[in-house]
């Protein structure tokens, strides 16, 4: 009942490997992706499409409403192996407009057990409450989408991970972005943190306190 996906995957990788000969053979013997990509399951934001890079020069991490939870050792193990293994240069954290999750979280309806996931989206919009009272509901969703964005950059920042790189000198951006469903763009959402120093000091670790940290 699939033969049809199989289909376009054979086409797909005639098609690449036509443009690029050898090319799987190549990508076989080794990753080195620069980036990393923590995105929304949505699947109408396919990660490597939206911004135009081939297998292998994106590596992706993508769940529901795009929560960077330090309870999620999943996320967390993306990053790491991100970060320590594959020695990725920046790490994007990607929301869209119109988030399925984020307008979950605007209402107390009942949804399951992924009201628990959400929580976080909640607490939020509980924050920033003030903002959200002159807004409708599109423009509503759309700030908390941003919003949101904006806190799981620092939630990135905040891990041990990133903090334990960056504390030895390795070179490491951490950005935020929202993209559209609507026109297909990605807009630069200005959040770029490139060191602890851009950080709260609360959430700083201090490298004298790290097993032989020089």
């Amino acid at each position: 009942m699939l033969d049809d996906l199989l289909d376009n995957n054979r086409a797909w990788a005639q098609d690449i490997e036509s443009e690029n000969p050898g090319f799987f053979e190549k990508l076989s013997q080794q990753q080195s992706p620069e980036y990393l990509w923590i995105g929304c399951a949505d699947s109408r934001v396919p990660a490597n499409e939206i911004v135009g890079l081939l297998p292998g020069e994106l590596f992706v991490h993508r769940n529901v409403a795009n929560i960077v939870a330090h309870t999620d050792f999943n996320c967390l193990s993306v990053i790491q192996f991100a970060v320590d293994v594959l020695r990725i240069k920046h790490i994007i954290v990607c929301g869209h407009y119109g988030c399925g999750g984020v307008k979950a979280a605007l209402n107390n309806n009942k949804h399951g057990l992924i009201d628990n996931w959400l929580r976080e989206i909640k607490d939020i919009y509980h924050h920033h409450e003030t903002r959200f009272r002159p807004l409708d509901e599109e423009a509503r969703v759309d700030l908390l989408c941003e919003l949101n964005v904006a806190e799981q950059v620092r939630n990135v920042c905040h891990t041990t991970i990133v903090q334990d790189a960056w504390d030895r000198g390795q070179e490491l951006a951490v950005h935020g972005w929202i993209y559209s469903i609507r026109d297909g763009l990605i807009r630069d959402l200005q959040l770029t943190v490139n060191g602890k120093d851009q950080i709260d000091p609360i959430y700083r670790t201090d490298p004298a306190e790290l097993p032989n940290a020089s």
